[in-house]
């Protein structure tokens, strides 16, 4: 790796060496010579580094002549940037003496001292690399030219690729279909059972399987790699289970009996994933914590490992041992990949020959196939792919599993500038997910990203780069560790550690130059060369307070003063930025983001004029940003997304004209902080992503400063919010401008914009006319806005989602009428595929209409003239809330959720009634309206009966949850419920008509959860409920003539698998009955409000399981069950949890 980073830094050398700034300053400092003989070493120097890259792999004694080259090389880079930066400071500060490159140190007290001082450091430096040049004749170097290197994704131009990443099904489907059968059909005489398999990607599969998710009642994936402690694992799995950390300070006793509490007693599915310790010992610790729950739980293992497979499974024909892909598979994964590119000709007999012949060498392993396919999709002839196997390919150690070799081959064929981006992620934990976004701008602050077009940003390119790495197989979830192993010390080099032990900070030498660490032991550290310093956070290992202190400031800008990149984000102590962080004047980026102490920051901040990002997102105690902002001439990112108490924006932000990523702009409410107005966003137009402008409602001569912001120029700029935010009603007085003033007209933007969110617009009706010219919008958010009806939106053609929230004005959707809108079916809404309709209380059609619209009556009209022919093509959901919609498209292909809520039942009556394809009428359940639907909620529906509901979920074969409340017509019992097979949530509300619940329920063979509230003509669950045996949480509130005990009442007696049990305000409910007894497996019981209820069964003691007991609003309950002293506290004692 050393050859490779040695040979980027010298040809960035070379340029900066030869640039005209430089030799400005060698004139004025005497150093013109001085630099010209660097140059020249360095040239020659960098000739010979390929050839010292080939024998540095043979040769130890090249490889530390490697290192030691490097490290003088960064020396120099630092040097140079030194000089450019003491130029751009002057720059800054200086008036108009001298040109911008002459233009330096005219500041006689510092003048002097500071030339004398680089010309030594100069000086040092040339010798250090002549005596390291002397080396190339020691070691025979022979000077050799880079072939030109050509980026993969700029080789791809703009094609679109063919072949999708699926290739861990490719050749699987029988090792899914085994791994499938043992955790859904295999009969164990265990509770639970371990299955030890040797793929992730696999593991992904089933684990995400429907029939999978809905056989378990928890789910949990905890990753564990090289480090197999215990605690940490229970941890992980417990976050898993409850999408929270658990305390770090918690001891392992109090860790296990959460875990049990979580898992005990569930049919659970877990999988470990990535286990390499083989130590019998820590296995069988861990097994014990896990071996608690319910007959037909599963742990799948997945490791590369026999000897961990044999120690998880004592049964070797239960080791599911993945085979590798056949010869067909693996062939037709190779030439997808190899031929991709089209520069090797699949028709060419020469390369297939040759290209089987290197498959097979991959032994059909997926990721060996795609890496070396990708590296050989760069190569034009024949005799480079033959080249490639008799030479490269042959070095490699054919052990069975030996991956790195292969990888690291494909490493070595990277172009250089790839090879130091992606040695440069080693500084990132195990497992971490990393934001490609930030990762890029890593890059860019290291100098990694190599600007050829003008025409493309550092940022666009970076994520080329980023692209090219994984489609050459260096990124992917399934096989982290691998790629960890890539980034390790025989890529990486010494320049780069992760630091998370005392004994790490200690052994870390001087020369290693990007860390990642935990604060606590940046005192350790010792390296005064670091160009990195990062923080990455742990929920589990979430930093104490006093890990980072203001002393802990003062040792980063004593010892690292060369540092490009600074992050420290989520410390719950840091509440001060040290005044003296100028002097790390070579940083560039500068992240402190989550930081909720951070108040404000030290003005010279302003002085670190090399900056590109600052960060400081979510720093919600944030007040404003330092006043000398536009000091900081090369920011590109400027990060106070969530900066909720930001008051204003500082004057001279718009001078900033380099600004790519401004995540807010806080109009200041009424001018008393001085701060800037809209205008000073008018030369900001390199603006990308994401932009909100907050405020909006306070700005004074609206028409003027709208204009002035300038948006409509802004053609980088993907997202956009506009949110006036008055604090209240008396903020605003509807008098106080003129139409024209509350125009939005003024605020367009461009037409490249793909979201539009306007929120608490108060000014005109009409929305403004520029919307149709933005044809790229993907999603338009309208919330509390004064609109009384929009322009169409029908005509969009990228646009997938529409949100429409308390705009309490509005009267329609559409300014068209019906007929004027219908036009060509595949121009209306052709890729629309949420819409959601909130709280529009007027707005009774979609289309303006001259006529008055009726409410729904009791005649079941199922038919309004004119709207069979019109329907969204795609809309996949849909949500109308508190809106009398009676007249609008309707909505057949919908296949995620429906929620209709105090509407109109029309439309979905005239939906049901729709046939899909009208020239070819299809008796297929698969064809009907709303057949793949997986949600539906309905409520307070006027006009909707028995007979349409019950229509309505005939159609609704894929159906998995179903809501249905305060409709008063519907009787529940007179509907058939055996097409809703798949059903596994229902929730009755609020249901008059309901009695008892109708014998066909008991087809619901799915259903894990019921819920019913508010049914107080409910008198009992017979005779159905004792079919519904697979529930797993029922609760029941408000059923004021429900009987749950008597005579004969045993309808719990087979419900083993019930967990969950509520019962609230059930005033017939005297006792809890003896059948209590045979819920073995039930964890929690809520008991709440039940006046008649004044003890508790001596059954209690038999639910041995039970983990929570909630009381609440039965005082004389909750007397008896006082700790130790209640009359029925020895029937419960033994429940963990009672509240």
């Amino acid at each position: 790796m050393a050859e490779a980073i040695a040979f980027d830094i010298a040809a960035e050398l070379i340029i900066k060496l030869s640039s005209r700034a430089l030799s400005q300053v060698g004139l004025w400092w005497n150093l013109e010579h001085d630099i010209h003989d660097l140059k020249r070493t360095v040239c020659q120097i960098k000739a010979v580094l390929l050839d010292a890259e080939e024998k540095s792999v043979t040769d130890n004694l090249v490889k530390v002549w490697l290192e030691e080259l490097k490290d003088v090389l960064y020396d120099a880079d630092d040097l140079l940037d030194d000089f450019s930066t003491e130029a751009l400071r002057k720059d800054v500060s200086g008036g108009n003496k001298l040109t911008t490159e002459v233009r330096l140190f005219f500041s006689s007290s510092n003048q002097f001292p500071y030339g004398l001082k680089m010309g030594r450091k100069m000086k040092a430096i040339k010798a250090r690399l002549a005596s390291i040049e002397s080396g190339t004749n020691t070691f025979h170097f022979i000077p050799r030219d880079r072939p030109a290197e050509t980026s993969f994704m700029t080789k791809r131009r703009q094609q679109t690729h063919s072949f999708e990443r699926e290739d861990d099904i490719i050749g699987r489907d029988d090792d899914k279909a085994a791994l499938l059968k043992l955790v859904l059909e295999f009969q164990s005489e265990e509770n639970v059972y371990i299955i030890p398999i040797g793929k992730t990607a696999l593991a992904q599969l089933v684990y995400n399987h429907e029939m999978v998710k809905n056989h378990f009642a928890l789910m949990m994936f905890a990753s564990v790699s090289d480090d197999f402690d215990v605690k940490v694992i229970v941890a992980n799995i417990i976050k898993s289970v409850t999408n929270q950390a658990p305390d770090q300070n918690l001891e392992m006793d109090q860790l296990q009996k959460q875990l049990r509490d979580k898992i005990d007693g569930k049919k659970y599915l877990l999988v470990l994933d990535d286990i390499w310790d083989d130590d019998p010992e820590k296995w069988s610790r861990l097994k014990k914590l896990l071996m608690g729950g319910a007959k037909g739980s599963r742990i799948i293992v997945t490791t590369r490992s026999l000897r961990v497979a044999e120690i998880t499974n004592k049964c070797p024909s239960h080791v599911l041992k993945l085979k590798g892909l056949s010869d067909d598979d693996a062939w037709s994964l190779f030439k997808n990949i190899a031929f991709e590119q089209g520069y090797a000709d699949s028709t060419n007999s020469a390369f297939v020959e040759v290209g089987r012949q290197i498959s097979e060498r991959c032994g059909g392993v997926p990721l060996a196939i795609r890496t070396i396919a990708g590296t050989l999709s760069l190569k034009k002839t024949a005799n480079e792919w033959h080249s490639f196997k008799e030479n490269e390919l042959a070095k490699i150690s054919q052990i069975e599993g030996e991956l790195l070799p292969i990888l690291k081959l494909s490493y070595d064929h990277l172009p250089s500038h790839l090879k130091h981006c992606f040695a440069y992620c080693r500084l990132y934990p195990k497992d971490y997910r990393i934001e490609v976004e930030e990762l890029v701008q890593f890059w860019i602050a290291q100098g990694f990203i190599k600007q050829l077009n003008q025409g493309q940003s550092l940022e666009e390119i970076g994520f080329g780069y980023f692209k090219d790495l994984v489609e050459r197989s260096f990124f992917q979830e399934v096989e982290g560790d691998l790629m960890e192993e890539m980034t390790s010390e025989s890529v990486a080099g010494m320049e780069s550690s992760i630091v998370d032990s005392n004994k790490i900070a200690s052994d870390v030498g001087e020369k290693c130059r990007h860390i990642s660490i935990k604060p606590s032991l940046i005192p350790l550290f010792k390296g005064k060369k670091l160009r990195t310093l990062l923080h990455f956070h742990d929920n589990i290992d979430r930093e104490l307070s006093d890990d980072f202190s203001y002393e802990t400031w003062d040792l980063i800008i004593a010892n690292c003063r060369c540092l490009r990149v600074l992050k420290l984000t989520n410390l719950l102590d840091i509440q001060m930025i040290s005044p003296s962080i100028y002097k790390l004047k070579h940083l560039r980026y500068l992240d402190l983001s989550w930081n909720d102490n951070i108040k404000i920051l030290p003005k010279s901040i302003c002085k670190i004029q090399n900056l590109l990002a600052l960060k400081l997102d979510r720093c919600y105690r944030l007040k404003e940003l330092p006043k000398k902002i536009e000091k900081l001439v090369n920011l590109t990112h400027l990060g106070c997304k969530d900066c909720w108490d930001l008051t204003h924006m500082p004057r001279g932000i718009g001078k900033l004209t380099s600004l790519e990523k401004l995540s807010m702009f806080v109009v200041d409410k009424d001018g008393s902080h001085g701060g800037a107005d809209l205008s000073e966003l008018r030369l900001l137009n390199n603006l990308r992503g994401h932009l909100q402008i907050t405020n909006l409602g306070f700005v004074k001569n609206a028409k003027e400063k709208f204009k002035a912001a300038n948006l409509k120029e802004k053609q980088h700029l993907r997202s956009l919010l506009l949110e006036w935010k008055f604090d209240s009603d008396d903020d605003y007085d509807d008098d106080d401008y003129d139409d024209d003033e509350k125009s939005l007209e003024n605020l367009q933007p461009h037409s490249n914009l793909k979201e539009l969110c306007i929120q608490g617009w108060r000014g005109d009706a009409e929305f403004p006319s520029w919307l149709p010219l933005l044809r790229n919008l993907v999603k338009i958010l309208l919330s509390g806005d004064n609109f009384k009806y929009l322009p169409s939106f029908a005509q969009l053609p990228c646009l997938e989602r529409l949100d429409i929230r308390f705009c309490t004005m509005l009267r329609y959707m559409d300014d068209n009428s019906l007929k004027g809108s219908q036009g060509e079916p595949q121009s209306f809404f052709p890729a629309l595929k949420h819409l959601s309709l909130w709280d529009c209380p007027n707005m009774k059609s979609w289309w303006r209409t001259t006529k008055p619209i009726d409410d729904d009556s009791n005649e079941d009209d199922t038919t309004v003239m004119g709207t069979s022919t019109m329907a969204f093509p795609c809309l996949s959901s849909l949500t109308i809330q508190n809106c009398p919609l009676t007249l609008m498209p309707l909505y057949p292909s919908l296949d995620d959720k429906l929620e209709l809520r105090n509407t109109s039942s029309r439309p979905l009556k005239q939906t049901i009634k729709m046939n899909i394809n009208a020239k070819a009428p299809s008796t297929s359940t698969s064809s009907l309206p709303l057949s793949k639907l997986k949600s539906f909620d309905v409520h307070n529906i006027e006009g909707l009966y028995t007979h349409t509901l019950d229509e309505c979920l005939q159609h609704l074969t894929s159906l998995n949850r179903l809501t249905i409340g305060d409709c008063k017509e519907v009787d529940l019992e007179g509907m058939q419920w055996e097409p809703l097979k798949n059903l596994s949530h229902l929730e009755i509300d609020n249901i008059p008509k309901l009695v008892s619940l109708s014998i066909w329920l008991q087809h619901l063979v799915q259903l894990q959860t019921l819920k019913i509230h508010n049914c107080n003509g409910l008198r009992s669950l017979l005779p159905v409920f004792q079919h519904l045996t697979f529930l797993e949480e029922f609760e029941v509130k408000d059923c004021k003539k429900l009987e749950l005990s008597g005579a004969g009442i045993q309808i719990f007696q087979d419900h083993t698998s019930l967990r969950s049990l509520r019962l609230e305000h059930i005033p017939k409910c005297r006792h809890l009955p003896k059948w209590l007894q045979h819920l073995t497996n039930l964890q929690g019981l809520y008991l709440v409000n039940l006046p008649n209820l004044t003890s508790l069964p001596d059954e209690m003691r038999c639910l041995t399981k039970l983990q929570i007991l909630y009381i609440n609003g039965i005082p004389q309950l909750e007397e008896r069950c006082r700790k130790d002293i209640g009359a029925d506290w020895h029937k419960i004692a033994h429940i963990p949890h009672i509240w």
